[in-house]
Parts: C-alpha cells; sequence; structure tokens
C-alpha cells in the first residue's frame, strides 16, 4: 500500500504547509473586515472549488504554493489575477492603515512557525521528553580530529558548541557542517569539566566537504534498534528486520548507532557479522558483499527512554527543537552564499519533498508525516519573511519602507511600485524552475542526497 500512501501524505504534508500558511493571512483580515476574495491552494488556472460569501475557495492547477487574494490589493496581480472593481472602501486593503497590512502580512509566516512549535509540543505533552544522556567517547581515531582535540576515551561530552548535555544528533550535525572550523567543547573527566577546542576533520561526501568526527560514543548500554530496511536492499538480503535489537556488528559489541555506521563503511564489500534481538530470541546473520551507493540500506537509531513533560518542558523542547532545525539551516545557507557548499544539495522542490516525504512514512509512519509537516512549515514561514517582492517578507520592507519615506514626505509610486514586484516575480519564478531542475538532475541524473531531510526547501507564497 505504500504506493498509495505515499502521495496521499505528501500530499497532507505540502497541502497542510500552504493551508496553514494563507489561514493566517485569511484569519487576520477577517478579524480586519477586509475583504478576502480568494483562498487558493496553488497558482494559476482553477480546478475546482466553491464561493461560500465574498470569498471563493478553490485548489488551482500549480501546486508550488498559494495565495489569498484581499479586495483591493494588486500587488500581486501577475500571480493571483486581477480583483474586483466594485469593493466596498472600508473592505479594501490597501486602504487599511499600514499597521494592518504588515499583521496581514506577517501572520502566514507566524502560522507556520506556531505548527513548527505545536507539533513537538504536543508530541512531547503525549509521549514525553526524549532523554539523551551525553555520550562517552568510547574510540578514537589515530591522528584523527578528536585526537588532536585532546579527548581521551571514557570522556563525557558535557557541551559542544555552546550547547549543554548535546545529544550525539545535535553534535554531529554540527560537524558535518564545519569542516576545519574551531568548535569549542567540554568534557567531563575523572569529576573535572575540562575545555577542548574541536576542529573537525575534512572528507568529501555527496560533493560537498563535510567535517568529520573521528570518535564513536557510547550511550551507556542504549539499545541499538534497526529502523527502516529498504525493500530489495542488502540489510533485507540479510534478514534484518525493522525493529531489530542489534547486539554484535563484526567482532564488536553495538554501543551506538554512529558505530554501527562507521563499522558497515569501514568495511565495505565484506560478509558482516550481526547478532540481533528479536522478540525473545537471538539471530544470528550475515550480510551479503553487496552495497548500495556503500550502504546496506537500513535504518538505525538509539532507543531513548522518555520523560513525561510538563507544559514548561514541553515548550522546552518545542523550541529547542526548532531553534536546532534554523541553525543548521541558516548554516548551510551561509556556506551556499560563500561558496562552500552547493545550491544542488541545499535547496528542494516539490520532487525533493516528496522523497523526504516517502522516507520519512516509510521510517516513522505518522510520526514522520508529522516530523516532516513541523520541519516544512518551518521552512516555509521563514523563507517567507525574506525580503524578496511577491514574498510576504517583500511586501512587508515596502510597507516599512513606505512608512519611513512617509516621515519625509516621500511616497512610492504606482510605477515603482508595480517595477519592484514585476522583479519579484520573475526571482520567484527563476526560483521554482531551479529547485524543480535540481530535483530532476538529482532523481535522474545519477545524483544522490543521503541527509535525513533538505537543510532547506524552496520559499512559496
Amino acid at each position: 500500500m505504500t504506493y498509495l500512501i505515499v502521495p496521499l501524505a505528501f500530499i497532507f504534508i505540502l497541502g497542510s504547509a500552504v493551508v496553514l500558511h494563507e489561514f493566517g493571512h485569511f484569519i487576520v483580515a477577517k478579524l480586519f473586515r477586509i475583504r478576502v476574495e480568494t483562498f487558493s491552494v496553488g497558482f494559476g488556472p482553477r480546478l475546482f472549488g466553491r464561493k461560500w460569501g465574498d470569498t471563493d475557495y478553490r485548489v488551482s492547477a500549480i501546486p508550488l504554493g498559494g495565495y489569498v487574494k484581499l479586495g483591493g490589493d494588486e500587488s500581486n496581480a501577475p500571480l493571483e489575477g486581477q480583483g474586483a472593481q466594485d469593493i466596498p472602501p472600508e473592505q479594501m486593503f490597501n486602504l487599511r492603515p499600514r499597521w494592518q497590512r504588515v499583521l496581514v502580512a506577517l501572520a502566514g509566516p507566524v502560522m507556520n512557525v506556531l505548527t513548527a512549535l505545536a507539533i513537538p509540543f504536543a508530541a512531547a505533552m503525549m509521549y514525553g521528553v526524549p532523554t539523551t544522556p551525553a555520550p562517552v567517547v568510547y574510540d578514537i581515531q589515530h591522528d584523527g580530529a578528536a585526537a588532536k582535540a585532546g579527548m581521551q576515551i571514557g570522556d563525557k561530552i558535557v557541551a559542544f558548541n555552546g550547547t549543554r548535555n548535546p545529544s550525539w544528533d545535535a553534535i554531529n550535525e554540527d560537524v558535518l557542517l564545519s569542516p576545519g572550523h574551531a568548535l569549542p567543547m567540554v568534557v567531563e573527566r575523572n569529576g573535572q569539566e575540562i575545555p577542548l577546542t574541536f576542529v573537525p576533520s575534512s572528507r568529501t561526501e555527496n560533493g560537498d566537504v563535510a567535517g568529520s568526527l573521528d570518535f564513536l560514543p557510547d550511550y551507556g548500554g542504549l539499545p541499538v534498534i534497526v529502523g527502516d530496511v529498504g525493500a530489495g536492499s542488502p540489510a533485507a538480503e540479510t534478514g534484518l528486520q525493522k525493529g531489530d535489537q542489534l547486539l554484535t556488528v563484526g567482532d564488536e559489541k553495538v554501543r551506538s548507532s554512529a558505530q554501527v555506521i562507521e563499522y558497515i563503511r569501514n568495511h565495505d564489500n565484506e560478509h558482516i557479522p550481526i547478532t540481533v534481538q528479536r522478540g525473545d530470541q537471538t539471530v544470528q546473520l550475515t550480510t551479503p558483499q553487496r552495497r548500495v551507493d556503500g550502504r546496506l540500506g537500513f535504518g538505525v537509531r538509539e532507543r531513548f527512554p522518555m520523560e513525561k513533560a510538563g507544559v514548561g518542558s514541553a515548550a522546552a523542547y518545542a523550541y529547542d527543537t526548532n531553534l536546532q532545525i534554523l541553525r543548521l539551516t541558516g548554516k548551510a545557507l551561509g556556506q551556499v552564499f560563500t561558496g562552500k557548499r552547493s545550491v544542488r544539495n541545499t535547496l528542494s522542490g516539490p520532487i525533493g519533498i516528496y522523497q523526504y516525504a516517502q522516507k520519512s512514512v516509510e521510517r516513522l509512519g505518522w510520526d514522520g508525516v508529522f516530523g516532516m509537516l513541523g520541519f516544512l512549515s518551518l521552512n516555509l514561514g521563514i523563507f517567507n519573511l525574506l525580503p524578496i517582492p511577491v514574498l510576504d517578507g517583500g511586501a512587508i520592507f515596502l510597507l516599512l519602507l513606505e512608512g519611513l519615506l512617509a516621515l519625509g514626505g516621500l511616497t512610492i509610486s504606482t510605477a515603482v511600485r508595480d517595477r519592484i514586484q514585476q522583479v519579484g516575480f520573475v526571482m520567484v519564478l527563476l526560483l521554482m524552475v531551479f529547485v524543480i531542475t535540481n530535483d530532476v538532475i538529482k532523481t535522474f541524473g545519477g545524483g544522490s542526497n543521503q541527509q535525513e531531510k533538505p537543510p532547506a526547501t524552496a520559499p512559496a507564497k
């Protein structure tokens, strides 16, 4: 049923992010009694819908975002079409005070950000917050970055790059995006906290230079669980099943997911004996020599204990989760602009979103669906705040600029405003073409992107 479930999940994820964004504009406009002519999911020709009161609720042909057409607002006419001419002045958006227009424009991105915060908050309230003990170093690569930093086996990492009690994922993500950059860290050794400076070594991954840890963690006996197993993959041929607990890989006792990944990477084209706990049985397996892109084709993760959360701790968890996503996304985009990271592996469009949605559904089910919705919603909210004409940030920027010019008795002429909007329209159109072309090249041109989730997605109005 995956062939049906994945498309439905994709429609739900992308559609929800767009509808929630536009609902933000819609509800604030309604509160101010501004005429809403159209509430559209998608751009272009109308496919179907229903007119209710003064508003046409529709689905349009081009599924690359959506829009709310406000009475008297012709700033985005190339995308939204011309509005009605018989709207009462008191219902016209362009005649409202500037602060009301700013709030209407701001409401869409705010709704996306609130959605991104609400999803992990709700999950924390229902299931609790995962307690992630600080990882302990159990293996260090000779002459690697960890050894050069002065790390020792048995060190407990209590702070990394400004984050106290960091998870392994947070450490790994910081290092991946920081090859050659000094990162502060603190380890606990023999009861004392020792500050160190960690400079990740560099390796090439998916055509980009990525940082390398050169050490492996031990979480102190937490179960390491098999996630998704790709159909027809070497892992499926091995007999691995989702939910198996990994006990040994090769001749090593399993202490972390990172250890498993590193061991497989270092034993390419070899048979690897694996021991798993499956229910009440201990099962011995052996991998084939075959690999796909150097991988066996299965996910692996620690099973962290969950701690009951109150409103405060759930809110803190939601905030920290989204802050980490924003920090990493901002860092990745910064590296694009400085030439340290390729645009190809950083931006994704509809095809890329579909692929990540597929992975999320297959691996995590509904948890993956809502996790992807939160990630996409946060990205849409932040991108739409960029000061690019046609986007919400561009509208807000022009309104604020008008306010400053008004202090000196100046205005922006209609001709200049129209030209700015035309430039913005072309910019967004070119960006849409780029991300779609980029998706096609990555999907059908032999490229591969092994990231768990895209650092950024293309903006949508």
